[in-house]
């Protein structure tokens, strides 16, 4: 039994398909099912059922291949504690993060350590939240940036920072007279909204209790790929729609006038970095959770858990 071996039988198990796995470890199919089907021999047992399509882990496969990741972690948290006496920090990061924080998170901290860290390559992808859980668990990524709480099994959320949300009104709509606004100060009618997938736009409907009106009959003619789209809509038309804190830190003076706050406690969206239990690179981790800290604005840091609208 060998690393390598291990290795190959989680790829698999990652991606159910031998050709996949064998492209994700940079070698041929017939090297890869040739190492498995090795193993299978010494340990006497199937670990896989390659008769189904996509291939599944046999019952007993499961539990082997649940101890192989276990193992693969544990010489992995090896290779950190040797790195950390060395005084080294190296390697890839795998980031999955929702693309309602990316365009505005990643410029404050990647340049930054970037330059700090310049022997850890990061390794980022855009992708929705039930996605970021899904490969967190299949190992596909080491760690999510996101919104939490999401109350995932075996998903563990250490919160970076909390953003107001904010809304961003039309001269055209009443709500622009009024200094702060309430929730029902917000035209369901004349709310633009993020397209259905977004945690953002489930948010949204919470904080404006817009099922209440979709019971009534009430219907939305547009549904928004971007923030960038949502503030587009209503510079350009009459209505509402509302943005996080972070969103805002790139506005003009002529935007900045169509901000209005929400009367206090303001609503805020908690932004956590996540990780499997099972998770490894932990000194990574930690110093990436530090450097975001470090880069958000202080007015943001210093924001509450008061109000936090769920997801």
């Amino acid at each position: 039994m060998t690393f390598v071996q291990l290795e190959y039988v989680v790829a698999v198990d990652t991606f159910r398909h031998f050709a996949m796995a064998a492209d994700h470890c940079f070698v041929t199919q017939p090297t890869l099912s040739m190492q498995v089907q090795k193993l299978e021999e010494e340990l006497g047992i199937k670990i896989f059922d390659r008769s189904k399509q996509p291939v599944v882990p046999t019952e007993a496969g499961k539990e082997i291949i649940e101890q192989a990741r276990k193992v693969l972690s544990e010489r992995n948290v090896i290779r950190e504690i040797v790195q950390d006496k060395r005084g080294i920090l190296t390697g890839e990061l795998r980031i999955g993060i929702i693309p309602t924080l990316a365009p505005y998170l990643l410029p404050l901290f990647v340049p930054v350590f970037n330059k700090k860290y310049p022997h850890v390559k990061l390794i980022v992808q855009e992708m929705l939240t039930e996605y970021i859980i899904r490969r967190l668990r299949e190992g596909r990524i080491d760690t999510g940036i996101l919104v939490t709480p999401l109350q995932e099994k075996g998903i563990k959320e250490h919160v970076l920072f909390y953003e107001e949300f904010l809304a961003y009104v039309s001269p055209k709509n009443a709500a622009y007279k009024k200094s702060y606004v309430l929730p029902q100060d917000i035209d369901p009618e004349k709310l633009w909204l993020m397209e259905e997938g977004h945690c953002f736009r489930s948010q949204i409907v919470n904080l404006c209790e817009l099922r209440k009106a979709s019971e009534m009959g009430t219907h939305f003619e547009y549904e928004a790929g971007s923030i960038e789209t949502l503030r587009r809509m209503v510079e350009l038309n009459d209505g509402v729609t509302i943005l996080p804190e972070l969103t805002t830190l790139d506005m003009d003076a002529r935007r900045l006038q169509l901000i209005r706050h929400f009367r206090k406690p303001a609503p805020m969206r908690e932004v956590s970095i996540v990780v499997h239990r099972d998770f490894v690179k932990k000194r990574l981790i930690e110093v990436l959770k530090e450097e975001i800290i470090a880069a958000v604005p202080d007015k943001i840091r210093k924001n509450r858990s008061l109000r936090v609208v769920p997801v």
